[in-house]
């Protein structure tokens, strides 16, 4: 019987060796005895591992290029001498192997027992017993006994390395497969580990034979995932034990969206590992989603409701009922008192889409107006003006995996290895392979440190220019001839490009009229244009260094005018591609978050969307967008907004001008925050109502590329309830039913009232493992690449992007630029990465400082620095760096005593209201104590920590 095999068709679980490139070209070959066809390129050992014959091996792994070190893997080949092995040869027509005879089993063993004869027996109580690949080919060869002792020279004694908190490697049961160093090399990027020495006296270095701790290494896993023995191991396996079962879910980090297998004893997680399934991440991870989970059962959780009349009084313990009933009473107070629009509702990009879905419903048919607003508006509502103006849909057009099909790729403004490390791997991957790289960024990146890659070039730009930049770019691809005019021509409205045309070849926007306004040389600008526009494939990835300015809807449309000028959208390799930062942002903005917008960006206006909702919600919906969340602060401080329900953001440290969103979050009469910890907004609370962890819930994230991703509860519910049913419970208590039983539920209801979403179900989600929206009658298994035939307006619209100024300048005052960022191994507020082992790499937020402007102030690596703008003054730890340009500096926002957000300013995009984090006029200076903020904020933090404490001898329903 001859045997076709699908390499497309593969259970993820199974390690069946390296996948070759996809060939037309098939193969028919026979291994012991059987028949069967694969693609030509596959290896041996793939074609009988889909046949079903298990060849041992050792140094071999489906994630990485073959290597043919262990040789147990050996085969004979009819016609051929020796034992080739079977990792490492490819198919060939009629081809005769045999896996199974004498002289090959013989060989096996004997290579095993050298093994053994260097390797530690303990395997009874070794930590990776029952899942040590060693052991298992040990008796896959019949190894029954070592005829070599242990009193020669061995390795035996080889000391141990426990320095990262999270695994630790031990040398002496190493056996220099190499596996790791090429994990780290192939898979992560990184180049972190090496073989150091030659034959018997090789081993496994971290650098110059530095600690794990000290080395590059960044910790994301791919090293212990690749080791067949116990030599790179968890620690939580070590010390807990092998999982017994596991459940396949998603990240809540990024918004990469990886997919993990959660390993479970009971109901404890004890390690988060890649699922080789995952579309987004194929098998690989980082630190914070590898590792980073402790969060979920750490002793500061809030594990049950809690009350208080005003923030200067002691929480309450209170039932659930008890504290719904309370919310519900102060809502209904505050709108009875101050009208329908005084209250709102501020949904989360770290909930599921189902739960972020009955938010803005509840404020929409229970509040009755549409003040519903997510932290999408301080990060990516520029996107979403941006491309829905230019493309007609509010989201980025290709895969994570298009990038490999990428000839030359563009980073605006985005840090990816920091910010999304899984992805770029892949992007790095893809330099390696020759993909030129175009950096626009005012700070040096680490992606332009990729080892081996192509021509790379970085535009260091002053904070504040992104739109001349932009504009001088297309400006070289107009006037140098280099448009694709064909894509122009069908697939472009021809009335908006000749204006936009006509604008942008104007002799203002050439490089050499902007190099005083941007700081780049003309000429690098003149060499990025026509590296991109000469590509066969251009593709651009963007991040908050494009949307936090106030032309951030400008540079957005600025860069989608780029790229239908060159022809680089609608096929892979190419496309606009915005790095979402929080693991849902995109699916908040998809649930209708926006007080504009319904669910799958159907504006409040739309007589016909909006009959649509209130047909299947049963009320009538008012027809006008509610406020923003600045709109929201301001008319707190003015009086009129008197309550707000935040689910699962912290506004109080994410928000800009710090002491603006204190006082107005103070003038509430009415705040209740749903978190798992007390945040630094639950410190002006009124009801604090304890949320749940994606490991406690079931539903689904979007992420950055439009993925549709399964969320599976592992766990219990700490405090008894997801988020989703806190939510219904305040809707009916409030006087609206929901009623709803299993988050599948709520996702008919999107699917049936969002055209983008209409073939969602989660029936088809476990079919598919995941979907990219839109997926509908027209596209029903859903949109890997959007634009590919047309745009959902039509015509893509070109967009008139003229450059204004920021008005935050420097003078003699201000003399310095600030602009922030994120680091990898903490997560957006730090409420999550804080409260685990990540700590140890970044434990405050410092200042980075040019050696320059250092050098004009006298300031040294680790003095403390007073940084005054406009809108506040804090005090950071300074780091001298070269990183920025001169008269830039740089700091991170993951720690709430960093006061990062003290000092920038309300400074917003003049379309969406995204504040302007990125530039900030600053003065630094020496100071030796903290700053007056800092010192209010320390006694405050204290005040509020005991009330949230149970006082001594208080009786047991007060405080936790």
């Amino acid at each position: 019987m001859i045997q076709y095999f699908d390499p497309k068709k593969l259970d993820p679980n199974k390690d069946l060796g390296t996948p070759p490139s996809l060939s037309t070209e098939l193969v028919s070959l026979a291994i012991d005895g059987r028949e069967i066809i694969v693609p030509e390129g596959t290896s041996v050992l793939r074609a009988a591992a889909l046949a079903g014959i298990n060849i041992p091996k050792l140094c071999a792994s489906d994630n990485l290029e073959a290597f043919g070190s262990c040789r147990l893997c050996a085969v004979q080949i009819e016609g051929r001498k020796g034992f080739p092995a079977s990792c490492t040869t490819p198919v060939a027509e009629g081809m005769q192997v045999s896996t199974q005879t004498e002289p090959v089993a013989k060989l096996r063993r004997n290579i095993m027992e050298l093994y053994i004869s260097d390797h530690p027996l303990d395997c009874l109580t070794c930590p990776a017993n029952g899942d040590c690949e060693l052991q298992d080919m040990a008796g896959a060869v019949g190894l029954r006994e070592v005829r070599y002792g242990f009193d020669g020279e061995n390795h035996l004694h080889a000391e141990k390395d426990e320095s990262n908190p999270y695994f630790s490697f031990d040398p002496s049961k190493c056996i220099v497969c190499s596996r790791c160093v090429r994990a780290c090399e192939e898979v992560q990027g990184t180049f972190a580990l090496t073989i150091d020495g030659r034959g018997f006296d090789s081993k496994v270095s971290a650098g110059a034979n530095d600690s794990f701790m000290d080395s590059d290494c960044v910790s994301c896993g791919a090293c212990v995932q690749a080791c067949p023995t116990s030599t790179l191991m968890e620690k939580s396996v070590i010390e807990q034990g092998q999982p017994e079962h596991s459940v396949v879910t998603t990240c809540a980090y990024c918004g990469v969206g990886c997919s993990f297998k959660a390993e479970m004893k009971g109901n404890e997680v004890i390690r988060m590992v890649p699922y080789k399934g995952g579309d987004a991440n194929h098998g690989h991870s980082c630190v914070k989603g590898r590792f980073a989970f402790g969060y979920a059962t750490h002793k500061d959780r809030v594990r049950s409701p809690m009350i208080r009349d005003s923030i200067d009084q002691p929480w309450q313990e209170v039932s659930w009922e008890q504290a719904i009933s309370f919310a519900a009473k102060r809502l209904k107070d505050v709108q009875a008192k101050y009208g329908r629009e005084s209250i709102g509702g501020i949904t989360s990009s770290r909930c599921t889409n189902e739960e972020t879905y009955l938010v803005q419903k509840l404020v929409r048919a229970a509040f009755g107006n549409n003040n519903t607003d997510t932290c999408a508006r301080v990060c990516h509502s520029p996107t979403g003006y941006g491309l829905k103006t230019t493309l007609g849909e509010s989201a980025g057009t290709q895969t994570f995996d298009s990038v490999m099909k990428a000839d030359c790729i563009v980073v605006i403004g985005a840090n990816p290895t920091d910010a999304h490390p899984v992805f770029a791997s892949q992007l790095r991957r893809r330099l390696r392979q020759g993909a030129e790289l175009i950096v626009i960024d005012p700070r040096k990146i680490d992606l332009l440190k990729t080892p081996h890659m192509g021509k790379g070039m970085h535009l260091p730009l002053r904070p504040g220019t992104n739109v001349t930049i932009i504009n001088a770019l297309a400006h070289v691809v107009v006037t140098e001839g280099l448009e694709d005019k064909n894509f122009v021509a069908t697939r472009c409205d021809e009335k908006a490009y000749q204006a936009w045309r006509k604008f942008i070849s104007e002799p203002r926007h050439s490089p050499e009229v902007l190099e005083e306004i941007t700081g780049v040389a003309a000429e690098d600008v003149r060499n990025a244009a026509r590296a991109y526009a000469n590509a066969g494939n251009g593709a651009i990835y963007y991040g908050l260094g494009v949307t936090e300015h106030s032309q951030g809807s400008t540079m957005v449309m600025g860069i989608a005018n780029l790229a239908m000028a060159t022809g680089n959208i609608g096929r892979e390799g190419v496309g606009v591609n915005p790095l979402r930062g929080q693991n849902n942002v995109q699916g908040s903005c998809d649930m209708g978050s926006f007080p504009h917008e319904l669910p799958g960006y159907q504006h409040v206006s739309d007589v016909v969307a909006r009959s649509r909702f209130e047909s299947a919600w049963g009320v009538v919906l008012d027809d006008e967008p509610g406020l923003r969340i600045p709109n929201m602060f301001d008319a707190a401080i003015a009086g009129s907004f008197k309550a707000l329900y935040v689910q699962g953001e912290d506004i109080a440290q994410s928000d800009p001008n710090t002491q603006h969103v204190e006082s107005a979050l103070r003038a509430l009469d009415c705040l209740i925050v749903q978190d798992i910890f007390l945040n630094e907004t639950a410190k002006f609370a009124h009801v604090l109502l304890p949320g749940s962890t994606f490991l406690e819930k079931n539903g689904t994230f979007t992420n950055a590329e439009r993925r549709i991703n399964r969320v599976r509860k592992v766990m219990p519910a700490i405090a008894g309830k997801e988020d989703w049913e806190v939510t219904v419970d305040l809707a009916n208590a409030l006087g609206y039913p929901m009623n709803y039983q299993h988050p599948s539920e709520i996702m008919d209801e999107i699917a049936q009232l969002t055209p983008s979403f209409n073939g969602v179900s989660y029936a088809k989600l476990e079919e598919q493992g995941s979907i990219q929206w839109p997926c509908n009658a027209e596209h029903p298994n859903g949109t890997p690449t959007m634009h590919e035939v047309d745009f959902p307006i039509g015509k893509g619209q070109f967009a008139i992007t003229e450059y204004v100024a920021t008005s935050e300048k420097t003078n003699r005052r201000f003399p310095l630029l600030l602009t922030t960022g994120r680091i990898l191994s903490q997560y957006n507020v730090g409420a999550q990465t804080r409260r685990t082992a990540n700590q140890q790499w970044h434990d405050e937020d410092v200042l980075e400082v040019h050696p320059h402007d250092a050098e004009l102030r006298g300031i040294h690596d680790g003095d403390w620095l007073g940084i005054s703008s406009r809108a506040g003054q804090t005090v950071l730890r300074a780091r001298v760096s070269e990183r920025m340009l001169p008269g830039v500096v740089y700091t991170t926002f993951h720690h709430p005593g960093s006061g990062a957000n003290v000092i920038t300013t309300d400074n917003s995009d003049w379309a969406t209201n995204c504040p302007e984090y990125k530039v900030t006029a600053v003065q630094v200076e020496k100071v030796s104590q903290p700053s007056e903020w800092q010192r209010q904020f320390k006694a405050f933090d204290e005040r509020q920590r005991k009330l949230y404490r149970k006082p001594k001898g208080a009786p047991e329903h007060v405080g936790r």
